[in-house]
């Protein structure tokens, strides 16, 4: 027997329900902000992330689906934020207008140990805002992210934000991690030690308890930021201030990819254990220079959507919210014609099936509530000699007969 890849999951349709009701209503949240939606391939070639995430990014160094075709090199995409700026830069969008505004929902990809929450094949709802370095659009960025979390009925997380500053000030800070740490080097685990030579900033985000424990004892603060990153920073922070957006500052935040700049943020829940990210994003201001378009600053972030399921304040949804009508049919001729009424629901914008499997009444009314129907709509002979059919309210269980002629009228009516 076959079985599916470790990593990746099933969504079947119990599931698929809830999954379509986070897609709707992040769609209309995202056009609230006038985010337009942009969807790109789920394959692009290595060099993008290699370049964009950092040579020595975890994500790079361990985890990226490699796909080798002769000479060329491509790779699942493990996140999304590279796609969206090669398509900007690749389709000339700047030249349509400078400040863009996008979303995506789709899978993403990282080759890691499978385990609670953290997938092989996984799948983002993101935004990224392209062309400002306004500190305004921070604000509403983490504002956008905050407005999606309540939407999807999700409770109880954490919003911790920090500012890196511009490269030179990350340089600074690089250089006082290393004065600090290199003291620290034997109690750091091994990936550490290395991060420690290649990119010194990683050390903050190692989830080992011991380097943890280490980091938690720095005094970063704000020092290392020059005073224009400074002021940006303030301005963000008077910002979700004004919104009353609740929010912790957390100076040991930094996010495990090299393109971040100035504001980042992470969206943490207790119920996730170790591994407590919803979602993170921030600003980076060079990428879209580094990937070969113009100067522009730009911030953007993604949710983990099976991390979202898992803090989900609704943990099943049912078909009942469709309203769903269940045909019933007696014998031959009410078979045939039951094939016309199931065309007209269906015409009128309204859920239904039949069955399909010779059941007697009873058999056919349990699967009616088995699929939690709205109505069962009953024909047989009886029903086929006057011109009406039986509708039976299967929350009630009231029944009556109704003309046909009118039949949709009175499901519409009683939806």
């Amino acid at each position: 027997m076959y079985k599916k890849i470790p990593g990746t999951r099933d969504i079947l349709p119990e599931e698929a329900y809830i999954w379509q009701e986070m897609e709707v209503t992040s769609r209309k949240i995202f056009s609230l902000y006038n985010y337009r939606e942009i969807r790109t391939p789920l394959v692009e070639e290595e060099c993008l992330f290699n370049r964009s995430l950092g040579e020595s990014a975890e994500i790079v160094q361990k985890q990226m689906f490699l796909i080798k075709h002769g000479r060329d090199e491509y790779a699942l995409r493990p996140e999304g934020t590279a796609s969206v700026v090669r398509a900007y830069i690749e389709n000339n969008l700047a030249k349509q207008g400078e400040f863009s505004k996008f979303y995506y929902l789709g899978p993403m990809f990282r080759l890691e140990r499978p385990q609670k929450g953290r997938l092989r094949q996984f799948h983002h709802i993101g935004a990224e805002a392209i062309g400002s370095v306004d500190p305004g659009l921070d604000v509403e960025v983490l504002s956008l992210a905050d407005q999606l979390l309540k939407s999807l009925a999700i409770s109880g997380y954490k919003i911790k934000i920090n500012s890196l500053g511009c490269v030179k000030d990350k340089a600074t800070l690089a250089l006082e991690l290393k004065k600090f740490l290199g003291k620290q080097v034997e109690k750091l685990c091994a990936d550490c030690k290395e991060r420690l030579k290649k990119n010194v900033l990683r050390v903050l985000d190692c989830k080992q308890e011991a380097c943890k424990e280490i980091v938690s004892k720095l005094e970063l603060g704000n020092k290392h930021l020059c005073p224009e990153c400074l002021e940006h920073f303030r301005i963000v922070r008077s910002g979700l201030d004004g919104l009353g957006l609740d929010y912790t500052l957390v100076p040991q935040l930094v996010r495990g990819l090299d393109y971040y700049t100035r504001t980042v943020f992470e969206i943490s829940h207790p119920d996730l254990g170790a591994q407590d990210a919803l979602g993170a994003g921030g600003r980076y201001d060079n990428l879209v220079k580094e990937l070969g378009g113009p100067e522009m600053g730009a911030i953007g972030f993604a949710l983990g959507v099976e991390r979202l399921l898992l803090v989900h304040s609704v943990h099943q949804s049912t078909v009942n919210s469709k309203k769903l009508v269940y045909l019933i049919t007696l014998g031959e001729q009410a078979r045939i014609h039951g094939l016309k009424i199931l065309a007209e629901l269906r015409i009128n914008k309204i859920a239904c099936d039949t069955d399909y499997q010779g059941r007697s009444l009873k058999g056919a009314l349990r699967q009616a509530n088995d699929l939690a129907a709205r109505f069962a709509l009953i024909i047989g002979e009886n029903e086929l000699n006057k011109h009406v059919v039986t509708l039976k309210d299967m929350i009630t269980g009231e029944q009556k007969e109704v003309e046909q002629e009118k039949c949709i009228e009175h499901i519409l009516a009683a939806s």
